[in-house]
């Protein structure tokens, strides 16, 4: 993270610190108006969004070797086999940070004046990002802290919530974000909303916020495919919000850039610096699992071995080939089988664009990792999987066959968004005749309603979530237990390919933060096994079939 970007995580956690403690006395005797007494909604909205991205995307780094969106060219990777870092680390710690640091009080002071001052729409975007930050913290760690985060400043530890509870407060947050979005302000804040300093995602369009609060709640009803009751009740939840959000991918959920300086430049780009100083030709290597479902094994059959083309236009958008001979030319595709490390050398691409990873090779910009990209938060095209997902376990097989069609295409219009608009080298938009060829491949897409199946549409979906929606990916593989029937390129992990405390089982929920969970709040900890060596393999609630 470069220091500009550190300088603000700083300063917003150390403004949640001052508020834990009790300590007023600096906003209490401050007088000068260029740092205010009171914060100011529109003064910290832009903030807050940034850290949406921040937070998630340092956690993505090790997540994304769980799901095997990529993996690091080294041997017996931890996160590759399931396991978590040695005690004291921090590592997949940030979207805790980002919840109740980052976020958390800062959302609350943007609620507290926008009520007060009937700043309606900068209060219903706060409750938005709020929703969306407490459903990311719980999906990612479990049981987490609710009713006394921010309730008592005095407070050092707080005790944690089931997480069914959390769900339920999701919901009463997402109903007030509604609530307020659609309240109108007694004064016009569309100037500044839209402004530089203002709404980094919809440019203050309450609409569009709407769509992504109503996106979100289709998610978090989608997750809970294995309670008893789903069918009869969740699954109508799924389609009424589905159809409630986005319309098409023109509306997506991202966090833009401009990419004028490493301070405005997306933070999965190469200027913010927070790859290179990680990459030394190790972390971030294509997988066999994305390169499997891009050469004919989205169906589960037999992907092609060391292809240089593939039916699917999105093989050449989204990975990089190798390079061959002088001057060099491009060669065949490479993915690492996961916890195995790079088998020759120098001879996997890194996801990022660079053909061998070596840090003194040209960054090309590959798909979503360009400074000007945008950081994607939430999809049409995910959500329409989630549809069809939903629609098939009701027995909707056309219905969850049109959603599925419609999911496959509208991704192939977000490759074009998003490489094209990043700048990304050698993004040359799909064309239709590409999309279409594709489509009528059965042995890539379902052709019929009859020969559908769950695991066509999740491939699908791991293939458009893929490089962005880690979190919801996770969510996926969790509430299918990680089955090979429906994910049929993840690699399956056996014997001593599992980390050595796992006991042979996979990873459900990571740890908190250890800087204050397991440094302050040990106690609560250990109420809910988190001192247990094998805490990461305990399954979390919303992929149980327990109400």
């Amino acid at each position: 993270m470069n220091t500009i970007r550190k300088n603000i995580s700083v300063l917003l956690f150390m403004m949640a610190l001052l508020t834990f403690s009790g300590c007023k006395k600096f906003l209490d005797i401050n007088k000068n108006p260029s740092n205010p007494q009171e914060p100011k909604a529109e003064i910290m909205i832009s903030r807050a969004i940034f850290q949406m991205a921040n937070g998630t995307s340092q956690d993505y780094m090790q997540l994304f070797k769980v799901i095997q969106f990529w993996t690091s060219a080294v041997k017996d990777d931890t996160f590759e086999k399931h396991g978590m870092p040695g005690s004291g680390s921090d590592v997949t710690g940030v979207v805790w940070r980002m919840n109740y640091a980052d976020l958390g009080l800062n959302l609350e002071a943007i609620i507290e004046d926008g009520i007060a001052n009937k700043k309606y729409e900068y209060v219903g975007i706060a409750y938005a990002i709020k929703a969306w930050s407490f459903q990311m913290t719980t999906d990612m760690y479990g049981e987490i802290i609710l009713d006394e985060a921010f309730t008592d400043p005095n407070k050092l530890t707080f005790r944690y919530q089931y997480q069914r509870d959390v769900y339920e407060r999701v919901r009463e947050w997402s109903n007030l974000a509604i609530k307020y979005l659609e309240m109108k302000s007694p004064l016009d804040y569309s100037a500044a909303l839209a402004g530089p300093s203002g709404d980094y995602m919809y440019r203050g369009d309450v609409n569009k916020w709407k769509k992504f609060v109503y996106g979100n709640l289709a998610l978090h009803y989608g997750h809970l495919i294995n309670k008893p009751n789903f069918s009869s009740t969740y699954a109508d939840s799924v389609l009424k919000y589905v159809d409630l959000s986005f319309a098409s991918p023109a509306e997506d959920a991202t966090v833009k850039f401009t990419a004028s300086n490493s301070d405005d430049s997306n933070v999965f780009g190469p200027a913010t610096g927070d790859f290179f100083s990680t990459l030394n030709a190790n972390n971030a290597r294509i997988s066999s699992t994305i390169l499997a479902l891009l050469t004919g094994g989205a169906r589960g059959g037999i992907p092609a071995t060391d292809p240089m083309t593939s039916l699917d236009p999105r093989l050449s958008r989204l990975l990089t080939a190798t390079v061959t001979g002088t001057p060099p030319t491009p060669g065949v595709y490479k993915g690492n089988v996961p916890t195995k490390g790079t088998v020759a050398p120098g001879t996997t691409p890194h996801v990022f664009g660079l053909a061998t990873g070596v840090a003194t090779e040209p960054y090309l910009g590959k798909y979503l990792f360009s400074n000007k990209g945008e950081y994607v938060l939430m999809s049409y095209s995910q959500l329409q999987f989630v549809k069809a997902e939903t629609l098939f376990i009701k027995g909707d097989k056309p219905g969850a066959l049109a959603a599925y069609h419609n999911g496959i295409r509208s991704h192939m219009t977000f490759v074009n968004l998003y490489g094209k608009a990043g700048g990304s080298t050698g993004n040359i938009p799909i064309t239709t005749t590409e999309t279409e060829l594709y489509m009528a491949s059965p042995v890539d897409v379902a052709q019929t309603a009859a020969t559908l199946t769950i695991s066509d549409i999740m491939n699908q979906k791991y293939i458009a979530q893929w490089g962005w929606a880690g979190l919801e990916q996770w969510c996926d593989l969790r509430k299918y237990h990680y089955s090979q029937d429906v994910f049929t390129q993840y690699y399956q992990l056996s014997g001593s390919e599992f980390a050595t405390n796992n006991n042979g089982k996979y990873c459900y929920r990571f740890r908190p933060r250890f800087n204050s969970e397991y440094a302050w709040n040990r106690k609560e900890l250990e109420k809910w096994g988190g001192l247990e060596p094998d805490y990461n393999t305990k399954e979390t609630w919303f992929s149980t079939d327990k109400e």
